[in-house]
């Protein structure tokens, strides 16, 4: 896998859609050929929530993306959970359908949103991963999204001026720079695999896994909490 590491210093706004129908294809089969028991499995990285009620908030934020719907607390967690509530009715086949027309449609939104919204794209391919993680199944936060995922981090954390880090990617062949690019900070680095510095960024758990980390704790890196 390659990751230029200036891929983050020009917006490319097709970026998210291409992430979102590459996850779309790889995790709706998944999720389609799972027994109805599974998703009321636990989510470790979402404490309280099954996997159905992470599919339920992913597949409503997507729809609030694709119909434009942005109520004043829209992505907070009192907004999420009403989002969940409003779909206990519905059976599991109806999120995931919903859940699939949202990564088909939301592309087009996001890239037109200038930035603002590429984040959500990036939160849904995360969400994904921690389903995987919940199902015991193999790639959690990696696949074939992950060069996509990559390159929309660099973008995100650019556009938020978030802190310089220099990764050393164990799966790349170049290194990839994300955050502030300014130079007004030294940036901080990271050696390890693409998957858990994602991992990292998003605030997930990283027991057991071998990495380097310098200049920076790695509660700071969460671009999520």
């Amino acid at each position: 896998m390659t990751t230029p590491a200036d891929v983050h210093e020009v917006r490319d706004p097709e970026l998210p859609g291409r992430l979102l129908g590459v996850e779309r294809d790889a995790l709706l089969p998944l999720l389609r050929a799972r027994d109805e028991g599974d998703f009321a499995l636990p989510v470790v990285a979402c404490p309280g929530w099954t996997v159905r009620d992470v599919l339920a908030h992913c597949s409503a934020a997507l729809s609030r993306v694709v119909e434009s719907r942005y109520d004043k607390d829209v992505f907070s967690p009192e907004c999420n959970e009403r989002d969940i509530a409003e779909r206990a009715g519905w059976s599991n086949a109806e999120v995931l359908d919903e859940l699939e027309r949202g990564m088909t449609q939301a592309g087009p939104v996001i890239a037109g949103a200038g930035g603002l919204l590429d984040g959500v794209a990036l939160g849904e391919w995360v969400h994904a991963g921690d389903v995987r993680v919940a199902f015991g199944e193999p790639d959690a936060y990696a696949g074939a999204g992950l060069p996509f995922a990559l390159a929309l981090l660099a973008q995100v954390t650019s556009a938020r001026g978030h802190l310089p880090l220099h990764a050393d990617l164990d799966d790349a062949d170049e290194p990839l720079r994300l955050g502030d690019v300014s130079g007004e900070r030294p940036p901080a680095r990271f050696i390890g695999d693409a998957p858990t510095l994602v991992r990292l960024y998003a605030g997930r758990p990283v027991d057991g896994v071998s990495y380097e980390l310098a200049g920076v704790e790695a509660a700071e890196l969460n671009i999520f909490g």
